[in-house]
């Protein structure tokens, strides 16, 4: 699950990409998006969101979906080559973007790589029932699983400075967790766990009812702590926002502020989300425009 990027359509499964529409958060590739840079940041978007994809929709077995993710990583690897590879018809010409935007924007592959493990990560975690057993285990996931996405915004943007990339690294793993303590019953009902054991055990959290999806107080007490923590994380990384010109840095105004405003919905339903899923609604937007042009 890398962290996701306002609705808005991408690829239904790996074999076409054909747009659905997924709920998000948070707006890539939105008007506010300067036009020179929307297709480099579609193509990267669509390139994560298949993936991701690939390794959570569907039926099909861990080892399928492992197979396909090696074979997505091939394809990548073409698609940073200088040649004009055939494409695997499965993903039609979303490598052939990528490639375009690669090779007009020196676009780093590292991240991408980071990304497809991530998402490996993903699949032998969900076969194998394993968990994180700490926040720093948990932390170095979304080192792979968000920050990647930052980043490469910020090379396109031309930002490099150290200081920065931290920033975005702060808000990206900000709002990865804010998916997880926001998705919790959805992703524990199809396997996947993101709360640390050691918190878990710090909390008196039984795993047992978090598997019934049962709110108890300890685990009201733990996801209060989870999403303090992710919080002071967001407004960490805040000031990034005015370090990104133009129409980019009040699209990312916007991104900080719809995880905040998650978080606040979180904090009044007494962090209820084993038993129900937060959401921004259009009703949202006056006040994320507001905290946007206060920051």
């Amino acid at each position: 699950m890398a962290v996701k990027i306002v609705e808005m359509q991408s690829p239904a499964s790996h074999r076409r990409p054909t747009p659905i529409a997924h709920y998000e958060n948070f707006p890539v590739a939105s008007w506010l998006c300067p036009s020179a840079l929307r297709a480099p940041v579609a193509a990267i978007y669509h390139f994560a969101r298949c993936a991701d994809d690939m390794a959570d929709e569907g039926d099909a077995p861990p080892e399928q979906r492992l197979r396909d993710l090696h074979d997505y990583r091939e394809q990548l690897r073409l698609a940073s080559d200088a040649g004009m590879p055939e494409w695997d018809p499965r993903w039609g010409t979303l490598f052939a973007d990528l490639q375009e935007a690669i090779r007009a924007h020196r676009l780093p592959v590292a991240p991408l790589q980071a990304l497809l493990d991530a998402f490996v990560q993903d699949v032998q975690a969900r076969r194998d029932a394993s968990r994180y057993a700490s926040e720093a285990d948990l932390l170095d996931y979304c080192g792979r699983s968000a920050n990647p996405i930052g980043r490469l915004l910020l090379h396109l943007y031309r930002v490099s400075d150290p200081q920065l990339l931290q920033r975005s690294d702060a808000i990206c793993t900000a709002l990865q967790l804010i998916n997880f303590w926001q998705d919790l019953g959805q992703d524990i009902a199809r396997g996947r766990h993101y709360l640390p054991q050691d918190a878990c055990r710090d909390f008196g959290v039984d795993l047992q009812d978090l598997l019934a999806l049962r709110q108890t107080p300890a685990i009201t007490l733990l996801l209060a702590d989870c999403a303090e923590r992710a919080r002071q994380r967001m407004l960490a990384g805040a000031a990034l926002v005015h370090r990104i010109p133009g129409r980019a840095g009040w699209e990312l105004r916007l991104v900080v502020q719809g995880g905040l405003r998650i978080l606040d919905k979180m904090q009044a339903r007494r962090f209820d989300t084993l038993l129900q899923r937060p959401r921004l609604r259009w009703w949202d937007t006056p006040l994320l425009l507001w905290r946007a042009l206060r920051m």
